[in-house]
């Protein structure tokens, strides 16, 4: 391993020396694959590990942890790539987009998970035993990266809490290289610490998560027109005041770009979603979303009966990659004047740069505290607030810094943390976990992962406080 021009280099033996112990695929930056291995579904990040280790399986990420520790390089995993992080140079980049087995067991209500597994691949067998996991609302995201960040279902959060908090095992490769599985009675601290610190304290290649007898859900979307907006939001408020546990909603502020790929009825136009989910009666589901009918005919409505498979006809997540960045804030409480500012912030929205503003409630569930909770921050919060801006360099640019705005105003009512998978490119450790669980995940870190090698694509928590 040497130096070139301020970039490490690793030699052709070496490196065919690490290919050789490997099942899948070792790229290095003049390969003709890297450029394909090495991007995610956010095109707008930026990195440059010195070697791609395209894992099949649990031994390859062995051999490439291994490899890594043993030279001193950083590490860092990645399955989908949907969240930002900061640009990285020189380091060993795992891939675990093959591995995505799933099995379900479904007399003991649990998931086995491979590590690349996207959502889709979870739930259609899951259903086929009248089961479902806490999952996302994309089908395409990372079922493993999405539990391991904390975990909020849209669907059955509120019904059920937190996706970590229903994990019941763990496969993960720590930094010395070996395969540990860990739980609540075999290294219950890791356990504790992977459940919200995701990649810090190793690579996970395996998860059992529990599922839940749910098969369909009351739900779906509104899109209300510009004149609306405000109605909405001035709504939202009493629709979530005294909801039941099985419901969940959130609004979220649009500007459509006037592009094909978009339906025509939604082209260039700013509208409000409004996005239910009931796992109750369809005539509870209708009395709840009252306020919002009362507003008038939407655009598009698909609320209504659905098989849960459906799921992802609620949020309507782009299926393509694109270039964006995002921000999160979570809220204690939303009063009268919170809500004023997010009206304000529609109305500076309006056509704007900033691609989606979303308000999600939480609460339910998601407020409770399992004896051996995992570090997630969001329980005190009642709602979250994430936004995103899509486009070239300098429309993301601008369009972040009026989101910036967007969620300063909001400050007051903020928790002061954000939501660890809603969180920005540069936000830290410190913006994502509190002050008591940030030192006891230094702990563990101390006694892991020393060194800090795994510090790449994660809220890096280091083992001594900055």
């Amino acid at each position: 391993m040497t130096e070139y021009q301020g970039r490490i280099v690793l030699g052709e033996d070496t490196v065919a020396e690490l290919a050789d112990r490997i099942e899948g695929s070792v790229f290095a930056p003049d390969d003709a694959g890297y450029a394909g291995a090495i991007a995610g579904f956010n095109s707008r990040s930026r990195q440059r590990p010195c070697l791609v280790v395209a894992a099949a399986g649990a031994a390859d990420v062995r051999a490439a942890v291994g490899f890594a520790a043993a030279r001193d390089l950083p590490v860092g995993v990645m399955a989908t790539g949907h969240q930002p992080f900061p640009a990285e140079d020189d380091f060993l980049l795992v891939t675990t987009g093959a591995m995505r087995a799933v099995e379900i067991d479904a007399e003991r209500g649990v998931a086995r998970v491979a590590a690349g597994a996207l959502w889709s691949d979870v739930v259609e067998p899951a259903q086929a035993e009248g089961l479902a996991p806490l999952n996302g609302s994309s089908p395409l995201v990372g079922a493993v990266g999405f539990t391991l960040g904390g975990g909020l279902s849209p669907f059955l959060g509120r019904s059920y809490g937190w996706a970590a908090d229903h994990v019941v095992a763990i496969e993960v490769v720590t930094p010395d290289g070996e395969l540990r599985r860990v739980s609540p009675e075999l290294e219950p601290e890791l356990f504790w610490g992977l459940r919200g610190g995701r990649s810090n304290f190793g690579i996970v290649t395996e998860l059992e998560i529990r599922l839940f007898p749910v098969t369909s859900f009351y739900g779906g979307g509104i899109y209300f027109p510009a004149e609306n907006v405000e109605a909405v939001l001035r709504a939202f408020p009493e629709v979530v005041r005294d909801a039941p546990d099985a419901f969940t909603c959130s609004v979220a502020l649009l500007n459509f770009p006037s592009v094909p790929e978009i339906p025509e009825l939604l082209r260039g136009r700013f509208l409000a979603h409004v996005r239910v989910t009931h796992l109750g009666s369809d005539e509870e589901a209708e009395k709840l979303i009252a306020p919002f009918r009362a507003i008038g005919e939407g655009v598009i409505d698909t609320v209504g009966r659905h098989p849960y498979g459906a799921y992802a006809l609620v949020h309507t997540d782009p299926a393509d990659p694109f270039p964006y960045e995002e921000q999160g804030a979570l809220l204690a409480e939303l009063p009268a004047r919170a809500v004023e500012s997010l009206v304000e912030s529609a109305q500076l929205a309006a056509g704007g740069l900033v691609t989606v503003l979303e308000i999600r409630h939480l609460g339910g569930a998601l407020a409770h505290r399992p004896v051996a909770a995992s570090p997630i921050a969001a329980r005190d919060a009642v709602f979250t607030v994430w936004g995103a801006t899509v486009g070239p360099p300098e429309i993301v640019d601008a369009g972040m810094a009026m989101l910036g705005g967007m969620v300063e105003r909001l400050s007051p009512w903020s928790t002061g943390l954000a939501y660890t998978n809603f969180a920005g490119r540069e936000d830290r450790a410190e913006n994502v976990f509190t002050g008591d669980d940030l030192e006891r995940l230094r702990v563990l870190k101390r006694h892991y992962d020393p060194r800090n090698l795994f510090r790449v694509n994660n809220h890096n928590v280091a083992p001594e406080q900055r």
